[in-house]
């Protein structure tokens, strides 16, 4: 049977991390904790953690897989992807075949976010970006311009040099967009759609095919991220990521900055910019993306 190679090179990596409690010398042949040593720790045998790191087909029990996970160190995010990993590719999450749809509530929403200067766009599957107001637009990139299947996340980061220049910490929210995709391969290892884009960009940026080689995983929660934008300079905004309610697997991004700080006028301004040159439609729909039917990614409506 075919072994696990995600999950053999997963738990390689994490394993390499650590060092032994009382290990000072840092004097190894190889680096991180040994197998016997993650095995003792997890308190299984050496041959079976062997077998598992090997990605046979063990098929775990909980128990077993939290007690490496521990043994491992494993954040959240990590141990729902470890766990992701071990079950057997059968019982795994089919790959998607609907394309996603945006709710209708979901565009008022977006519009509402609009109308007070914060950018906003949900972000799907593979990273495909589904919808996306006219400040986020203005801030990011105009993502309705683009073709159907430019419309991805991380196809913009790696492939878009704007997107360089846009990010004064590239390399950071570079290296966390990879990072956010393995979750989704996680998720969906028989995803085509999901190995064509990672192919691509493996085959086309040299820093995605080196991090996606690290095996790290990532769930944005919240943070602050800085931009450097040709119109409006230097702005630092805080985001927070929302699960939308109804599909687990679209997540809204807001952006805001504190109210009278000279980064939220910057974005106020972007957006009286933007709505000069976009006039939408009392739908709330207009000049957004919805999912196309037939490939699940977004095209402009309106």
């Amino acid at each position: 049977m075919a072994h696990n190679g995600d999950l053999k090179e997963f738990l390689r990596s994490r394993r390499a991390r650590l060092r032994p409690e009382g290990d000072t010398a840092g004097i190894r042949r190889v680096p991180g904790l040994r197998r016997e040593e993650l095995a003792a720790l997890a308190g299984v045998s050496v041959d079976y953690y062997v077998r598992l790191e090997q990605g046979r087909n063990l098929n775990p029990s909980e128990a077993v897989l939290d007690a490496i996970a521990r043994a491992l160190r494993l954040d959240d995010t990590e141990r729902g992807h470890f766990f992701e990993l071990a079950r057997p590719r059968a019982a795994r999450r089919r790959p998607p075949r609907r394309p996603q749809r945006v709710a209708p509530a979901t565009y008022q929403l977006l519009e509402t976010l609009d109308e007070a200067a914060a950018p906003a766009f949900i972000v799907g599957r593979r990273m495909d970006v589904l919808a996306i107001n006219h400040s986020a637009r203005a801030l990011i990139c105009d993502f309705n311009a683009l073709p159907a299947r430019e419309r991805n996340y991380a196809r913009f980061i790696f492939l878009d040099e704007n997107a360089r220049d846009l990010h004064p910490d590239w390399a950071v929210i570079a290296a966390e967009t990879v990072a956010t995709l393995r979750v989704d391969a996680g998720r969906h290892p028989d995803d085509p759609d999901l190995s064509a884009l990672v192919g691509e960009l493996s085959v086309r940026s040299e820093e995605f095919r080196r991090w996606w080689a690290d095996h790290q995983v990532l769930a944005r929660t919240s943070g602050t991220k800085r931009f450097r934008h040709p119109i409006v300079g230097d702005l630092t905004i805080t985001y927070q990521a929302l699960a939308m309610p109804g599909d687990a697997e679209q997540t809204m991004f807001v952006y805001t900055a504190p109210a009278g700080t000279p980064d939220q006028h910057a974005l106020r301004l972007l957006h009286l910019r933007e709505g000069d040159q976009a006039h939408p439609d009392m739908s709330g729909t207009t000049g957004y993306l919805s999912a196309q039917a037939g490939n699940g990614h977004g095209r402009a409506r309106g």
